[in-house]
C-alpha cells in the first residue's frame, strides 16, 4: 500500500470523520495553490509571446527596412509591436481576474500590482517603440 506524505496508507480509512474533513479541506487548499502557481506560469508565459511579437516586429523593419513603398515596412512593424502590448494587457487582466477568484493557502502569491506594472510597462513601452519607429529616420528626427 503506497504511504502518503501524511503518513496513512491510501487505503486506510480515517479514525474519525473530522479527520477525513481535514484532509479534504487540506488538498483543497493545496489545489488552489497550485492553481495560482499555474496561473502565474501561463501569465509568464503570454509576456513572453509579447516581447516575442515585440521581437518579430522590430525584425521585421530591421531586415526590410529598405523596402518599397518605405511605409509597408512600418506599417507590418507596428501590427506586430501593438499585438505584443494587446497580449501584455490581456494576459494581465485574465491574471488579476484569476487572482481575484482564488486564495492563497500555504504559498504568497505574486501581488496583482506587479502584473499590472509589468504589462502596462510592455505596454507603454511599445507604444514609444512604435513612435520612435514613425518618427525617426536613420537616427534623426524625420522633416
Amino acid at each position: 500500500m503506497p504511504v502518503h506524505c501524511f503518513g496513512m496508507a491510501q487505503d486506510d480509512p480515517p479514525d474519525n470523520s473530522d479527520k477525513s474533513t481535514e484532509w479534504a479541506e487540506l488538498r483543497t487548499d493545496l489545489a488552489e495553490d497550485r492553481n495560482i502557481m499555474a496561473m502565474e506560469r501561463t501569465f509568464a508565459g503570454w509576456m513572453r509571446t509579447a516581447f516575442a511579437a515585440i521581437g518579430i516586429g522590430l525584425g521585421f523593419k530591421a531586415v526590410f527596412g529598405a523596402f518599397d513603398p518605405p511605409w509597408l515596412a512600418k506599417a507590418i512593424a507596428t501590427v506586430f509591436i501593438l499585438a505584443g502590448a494587446w497580449l501584455a494587457i490581456t494576459a494581465q487582466k485574465r491574471a488579476c481576474r484569476t487572482l481575484e477568484r482564488l486564495e492563497t493557502h500555504k504559498f504568497e502569491a505574486i501581488s496583482t500590482p506587479n502584473f499590472r506594472v509589468l504589462a502596462y510597462s510592455v505596454a507603454a513601452g511599445s507604444v514609444l517603440l512604435i513612435a520612435g519607429l514613425w518618427i525617426l529616420n536613420d537616427g534623426a528626427i524625420a522633416p
